[in-house]
């Protein structure tokens, strides 16, 4: 397949794909691209291996809530290691009012483990049947209900203390 063929597969998906990582890294646009990048390369190295069992959003998105995944357990590893070696830095090309834009937004979001938030996000922004949320997250379908139950609860509970 050409790299013309594939971006036209892609176009509708890369919008809602970087929205869906974006939120799921905090607002931080610049790793939400990065990792969807990462997402469009490896999809097109394998596209041979896409099945037409699932779409091509829900291949797509597996492969960028995948690539998510790898991203924060590479970041805490490096965190462990930054620790322990007393080498801790702190990027200074962040701008302060990007941070706070979405604050609200992200605090009830936060509180969420990251199960719950794909979930959350992939449900109700996304608009992804529970069956493709599985199929995303690798979850069973009554543990994508179970971890939609408990994320609407978290957040409830969270925007409820939040208003005291």
């Amino acid at each position: 397949m050409s790299p013309e063929q594939f971006i036209s597969l892609i176009q509708n998906v890369q919008e809602p794909l970087r929205r869906f990582l974006c939120v799921l890294c905090r607002g931080d646009a610049d790793k939400a691209d990065d990792i969807a990048q990462d997402t469009f390369m490896k999809a097109f190295l394998a596209i041979d291996s896409f099945k037409e069992q699932s779409g091509l959003n829900t291949w797509i998105f597996k492969i960028g809530y995948n690539c998510y995944v790898d991203k924060v357990r590479k970041e805490a590893k490096l965190k462990v290691e930054d620790i322990s070696s007393g080498s801790v830095c702190i990027p200074s090309d962040e701008r302060a009012d990007d941070r706070f834009k979405y604050e609200a937004l992200y605090s009830a979001i936060d509180i969420l483990s990251n199960h719950e938030k794909a979930v959350i996000l992939l449900f109700y922004k996304e608009g992804m049947s529970i069956k493709d949320i599985a199929s995303v997250t690798g979850m069973t379908e009554a543990n994508v209900k179970v971890s939609l139950f408990r994320g609407r609860n978290h957040i409830k509970e969270q925007l409820e203390n939040g208003d005291r």
